[in-house]
């Protein structure tokens, strides 16, 4: 089973939370709220993000990088490269 499939239930909490971060930003535009409770809560969903790619690369790195042997996976850290290269971008 996929990583992501195993662990799901948690991802899927992250990206929720998440969802309602960026919900509290448009509604503090609408409102016209201050632009320093606007950036903080900016700030909060960047850490969401990061904490999200941050479970999801572990996972890559511990399903699709090292093979039972402890051997690396060339396929597996082309496509964490790559990954890290667009988010980096």
């Amino acid at each position: 089973m996929a990583h992501t499939q195993r662990d799901k239930k948690k991802l899927l909490n992250r990206v929720r939370r998440l969802g309602g971060q960026v919900n509290a930003v448009e509604k503090a535009l609408n409102e016209g709220q201050e632009c320093a409770v606007i950036l903080q809560t900016l700030a909060a969903c960047r850490g969401a993000i990061n904490a999200l790619l941050a479970e999801i690369i572990e996972g890559h790195i511990d399903e699709h990088l090292v093979d039972a042997r402890g051997r690396l996976r060339r396929a597996g850290a082309r496509e964490l490269i790559d990954v890290v290269r667009a988010y980096l971008k």
